[in-house]
């Protein structure tokens, strides 16, 4: 028996990841996919978003959402017995998408793969890193002169980045439509000499790319994790005590505009990784989707409100530990 291909989907927060799922999944030819989304907090969002995206694979029964934080901390708890139910179904799917958080270590997750209980069932086909062009560009990841020159210093953000870069079997460099081709150029350049011997960079916009080209790898990743470095392998395990995230319950919104004013000081106040969640606007019948990567914000509407669902909105704020939550509580409600 063919083992079923499975795809892990990993990035820093904001890459572009949902939007690149959602794009394999319009675009499924036909196959049965089913779709493992996990969230960094309690409160998922992106799940949700695909779940009701109208588009005929993202039927809710295809989509499991663990909002545990990272699946690589959780392998035998949830991760193992939910694939294990994806592939007693009474008609399983032919490709397994698992979106990671923006935070977690793609490695610890393609080892799973090893486990008795799977290995002879399903195969990493691939490791898919998605990057931010213009995070990068913005050096997001990058360290100062004047963090490297402390003596204890460590750059969180940098790890989790160049963990989930040593991972891949081939890297979207996604958002290239924000930026100048020049530097475009320059930040492939930057990426691509991080990664391991042979492994693609492909330029994209909105996560838009061709399914063949990222489904159907046969990287057999499992069977190659030597080859994969991380800033862990030393480690029995790992921990995200560098990040944290909370969500913020809203009314109705009546000046949507005002808000946007507010969440934008916050996220620059406070230095946020990343903010997205669902706003209730006065007036409007759909429901309004914000979604922020840095200083960067885009909101629209996804769809109607359901006729039993209550109208509020909640925000989902992630940054480094130490966000001072009451503060950000009271600039983005005010």
């Amino acid at each position: 028996m063919s083992k079923v291909p499975a795809t892990v989907i990993t990035g820093f927060l904001g890459a572009g990841k949902t939007t690149l799922v959602r794009h394999l999944m319009e675009n499924n030819q036909g196959k049965r996919i089913a779709l493992i989304v996990n969230e960094f907090g309690d409160k998922g969002v992106d799940g949700e978003l695909l779940a009701s995206c109208g588009i005929s694979g993202c039927a809710e029964d295809s989509i499991i959402e663990l909002a545990n934080g990272c699946l690589c901390c959780t392998v035998a708890d949830e991760f193992l017995p939910t694939i294990q139910s994806l592939l007693e179904r009474a008609s399983p799917p032919d490709h397994i998408l698992i979106e990671t958080s923006g935070l977690a270590l793609p490695k610890p997750l393609v080892k799973a793969f090893h486990w008795p209980e799977i290995r002879s069932k399903v195969t990493v086909d691939g490791v898919i890193a998605v990057v931010d062009a213009a995070a990068v560009a913005d050096g997001r990841f990058a360290d100062s002169p004047e963090a490297m020159a402390q003596p204890d210093h460590d750059n969180p953000l940098e790890e989790v980045f160049e963990d989930q870069l040593a991972c891949a079997d081939l890297v979207l460099l996604n958002k290239t439509d924000l930026l100048h081709p020049d530097t475009v150029a320059q930040v492939h350049q930057q990426v691509a000499q991080d990664l391991r011997a042979g492994i693609k960079v492909v330029r994209t916009s909105k996560s838009a790319i061709d399914p063949r080209v990222v489904l159907g790898l046969s990287a057999a990743a499992e069977d190659d994790l030597a080859a994969r470095p991380s800033h862990h392998d030393a480690e029995d395990g790992h921990d995200h005590d560098d990040f944290t995230s909370f969500a913020i319950a809203l009314p109705a919104i009546t000046d949507v505009e005002a808000l946007e004013d507010r969440i934008l000081d916050a996220i620059a106040t406070h230095d946020i990784l990343r903010l997205k969640g669902f706003l209730a606007v006065e007036g409007k019948a759909a429901r309004a989707v914000v979604q922020a990567v840095g200083t960067r914000l885009e909101r629209w509407f996804d769809r109607p409100w359901k006729s039993d669902e209550v109208r509020t909105g909640h925000l989902v704020v992630i940054g480094r530990t130490g966000l001072d939550r009451s503060a950000i509580e009271a600039m983005i409600r005010k």
